[in-house]
């Protein structure tokens, strides 16, 4: 029971990347009918807005401290982080400690404008054109961000770590009930976790109840109909696809303690997260959120020792082996909707 809990709380960790970068892609082929191979470029771009951060927050500055000598017994020049001579050593160390949730503020307007350069310099000139050409476009315009990224961080993965309050492990075996210390899982992987929740729900919540989200979800019933009636709908769109783009790089930038930034990891995450949209069903938001987490945790038993021991590498196709499966029994996926990749 232990080892079941633990595996779906992995799959969970998992499931909520998958399903944030999926909810992303699906609102953008949602409303702009464009395949954007370019969105795990997004979920890179957006860890490597907390790197940016943490560099910036640990520019430091040579000083003299009094209190430490060398073996000369001459005062010890120290380096010393600018915010911790502006704001005090107390919160200048602070504020470099939650560096992580804090890149959430320079994140936020960042992969907006990336999103609206994005899609107003390159993407709105593919929108009659068929998926095959958007797919190649968006494709090589990642493999140009990502090398871009290269450039500038090197190939090596950065370690980024979480703020100390959040450092550790949770003893959920005792929150549960069961035997103290039987399941312990790290506490960051549970803000996560939480984190993706609340944007999924707010994703949701800003559809559903607001009247922005409202002509949205008509535009992506039925665009023409929308447009008749003298709405904008494509200036709506647009902001769509810079909500999209923030999503996907807000999951990126509270990954980052979890996996280390490097230059390849929007790739990694890309084909995992368009097998999950088309499992979900292209086009479906719920099935999108739905599969991210259902495949999530499949490939987290997957991975346990006694399974690969009787089936070595399933860890590796099981994602590909369940959308196989559903696609062959339901071709538009769990949720998707008659018409849309059928043409």
């Amino acid at each position: 029971m232990d080892a079941i809990l633990i595996q779906i709380l992995n799959g969970l960790d998992k499931g909520s990347a998958y399903a944030l970068i999926a909810l992303g892609l699906t609102l953008i082929f949602g409303t702009l009918g464009v395949v954007n191979f370019a969105h795990g470029a997004l979920f890179m771009i957006g860890a490597f807005c907390a790197v940016t951060l943490q560099k910036i927050l640990t520019i430091s500055v040579t000083t003299i401290d009094p209190e430490r000598t060398d073996f000369l017994g001459n005062p010890m020049k120290v380096q010393t982080p600018y915010v911790e001579n502006w704001f005090g050593p107390e919160l200048g160390a602070a504020i470099i400690d939650w560096s992580v949730p804090l890149a959430i503020l320079l994140a936020i307007p960042v992969m907006v404008l990336v999103g609206f350069v994005m899609e107003r310099g390159l993407i709105k000139h593919f929108y009659k054109r068929p998926h095959a050409d958007q797919i190649l476009v968006t494709f090589g315009l990642a493999i140009v961000l990502q090398e871009v990224i290269k450039y500038f961080y090197g190939a090596n993965p950065i370690p980024m770590p979480a703020p100390s309050a959040f450092k550790g492990s949770l003893d959920i075996g005792a929150w549960l009930g069961f035997d103290p210390y039987s399941i312990i899982y790290p506490y960051w992987r549970l803000v996560y976790f939480f984190f993706a929740a609340i944007i999924i729900a707010g994703v949701f919540a800003f559809l559903q109840f607001t009247t922005f989200g409202m002509v949205v979800r008509a535009g992506m019933a039925d665009r023409e109909t929308v447009g008749l009636l003298g709405i904008d709908i494509d200036r709506r769109f647009t902001l769509m696809f810079g909500l999209a783009a923030a999503v996907a790089g807000l999951a990126g930038v509270m990954y980052t303690p979890i996996l280390s930034p490097n230059y390849h990891m929007g790739m990694d995450f890309l084909v995992l997260s368009f097998v999950v949209v088309v499992v979900g069903g292209m086009g479906s938001l719920p099935g999108a959120v739905l599969a991210g987490f259902l495949l999530g945790i499949l490939q987290s038993f997957a991975s346990m020792n006694e399974v690969k021991s009787l089936l070595p590498g399933i860890d590796q196709i099981i994602i590909y082996l369940v959308a196989i499966v559903i696609l062959l029994t339901r071709p538009r996926g769990l949720m998707g909707r008659r018409g849309v990749m059928e043409e």
